[in-house]
């Protein structure tokens, strides 16, 4: 199709998410047609390194061959059978593999199509979970300043990000909220060598209070990601892990961001050794080819819904593409190629690269901040480097430093002014190079020319 009748298609049918469509309107739409690997092809063909993943989810690069025939193949036998009183092979198999990976004690798998279903779903659990076992006052959730856990209601409800959230307040549940560990702008305005985790106290002091109404405490695990890649302090998510057994408390992570090798392990739990009550999956799960959710449990939490027919004691929830087959088959094969291709250990020298590259934005007279854990990085650009004062909104400069890299043929997405470095797991290191020296120069020419 004639390019300039897509583009005029776009923007007369499409409402883009997270867009102000005012702006949108103003510009032409970058449309994708294909890709390959690491990088992606528009519409005019031009080529680009895909810096975000498309969203986070592509791990093991775009068109790979083992996944595309995974499909196929299941394309060939059936795409959708309910999990609504019936199973399908793919389901099974899949919900095997996650079980062996995932961190001891997680034992049972319910499917969903996003880590926003998915969360949903934790916070459905967790709660029931409560009233079956005796624990009706335990109706709150704990959660932290500025965490995201997703868009629907419910993840709203324990997300704080108020910038996306604020609108919604009179349509979300109350939660309770802890401050976050944001160390370059330390609530408490504290160091992180001094400070002896006062964050992690904080929520202590939390539970103390309210535990005999809290049903669970919801974190992302060692990183916020969507606040802009906040990075805790060691210790703090073993630490959450020890306070919610002393206070009776369900923890459930979110590993919708940082699972699957974002990290450097399989899941970020894994690094402080954690097994959570309930853990949510979802975008890497597939590779970033179909969107497949899953909320891990314990068995614990599983054998408190099981009675007669009559005790009402069911789950009642789930999706019509619950454990879609097209969907699970693309999970095997993904999960298949981190084993047959050694994808973590082939990571290992790319994070080290990164972390080397990424020293030399500090001496940037704008970035006034640098955050990495694994294969995820966030620069925050500031106005002012001394006072760690921010850009004014209308500024746009994370806007402004995303399009420019976009001439220089590199695809990033913005957290508000912090630039988000999050590749597929499989990008070269001269690829990454490359995406690394188009941001520094992006950043520079924006903030400094």
């Amino acid at each position: 199709m004639n390019t300039k009748k897509l583009k005029l298609l776009d923007h007369k049918y499409i409402w883009h998410p997270f867009a102000q469509m005012k702006d949108w309107m103003k510009e032409a739409p970058l449309i994708i047609e294909e890709g390959k690997g690491a990088r992606v092809k528009d519409v005019d063909g031009k080529w680009y390194i895909d810096g975000v993943s498309s969203l986070w989810v592509n791990v093991h690069g775009h068109r790979k061959a083992a996944i595309d025939n995974a499909i196929k193949k299941q394309i060939g036998k059936i795409s959708h059978s309910t999990l609504l009183g019936l199973s399908n092979v793919p389901a099974t198999l899949l919900a095997e593999k996650i079980i062996k990976l995932a961190p001891k004690g997680l034992t049972k798998v319910f499917y969903s199509d996003s880590g926003s279903e998915g969360v949903e779903i934790a916070l459905k659990m967790a709660f029931q979970y409560q009233q079956q076992t005796g624990n009706k006052k335990k109706q709150k959730f704990l959660t932290l300043v500025n965490a995201y856990h997703g868009d629907t209601v419910g993840a709203v409800s324990v997300g704080g990000i108020d910038l996306f959230h604020n609108i919604y307040k009179p349509l979300l549940f109350k939660s309770i909220k802890a401050p976050t560990p944001y160390c370059y702008r330390c609530p408490f305005k504290l160091t992180r060598a001094t400070c002896r985790m006062k964050c992690l106290g904080e929520v202590e002091k939390l539970m103390k209070k309210n535990h005999r109404q809290i049903a669970a405490m919801i974190v992302e695990p060692l990183i916020q990601a969507a606040a802009g890649m906040l990075v805790y302090p060691k210790g703090y998510l073993k630490g959450i892990r020890k306070l919610c057994t002393k206070y009776n408390i369900l923890m459930i992570v979110d590993e919708v961001a940082v699972g699957f090798g974002r990290t450097g392990k399989m899941f970020a739990c894994e690094h402080e050794g954690v097994s959570p009550d309930l853990m949510v999956i979802a975008k890497g799960l597939t590779g970033g080819y179909l969107p497949v959710a899953a909320t891990l449990a314990t068995d614990k939490i599983f054998n408190a819904f099981l009675g007669e027919h009559d005790s009402k004691r069911t789950f009642y929830h789930g999706h019509t593409y619950t454990g879609n087959p097209l969907g699970c088959a693309a999970a095997i094969a993904s999960i298949d190629i981190f084993k047959g291709e050694k994808t973590l250990k082939a990571l290992q020298p790319k994070i080290k690269l990164l972390e080397t590259k990424l020293r030399k934005f500090k001496e940037l007279k704008h970035v006034g901040d640098v955050r990495q854990y694994g294969f995820l990085a966030g620069i925050e650009l500031v106005k002012d480097k001394r006072t760690k004062r921010e850009y004014p909104m209308s500024d746009k400069i994370g806007i402004k430093v995303i399009m420019e890299a976009r001439k220089r043929g590199l695809i990033i997405r913005p957290l508000s002014d912090v630039i988000v470095i999050m590749p597929p797991l499989s990008i070269s290191k001269v690829d990454l190079s490359r995406m690394l020296d188009i941001i520094y120069h992006s950043i520079r020419k924006v903030t400094e020319d």
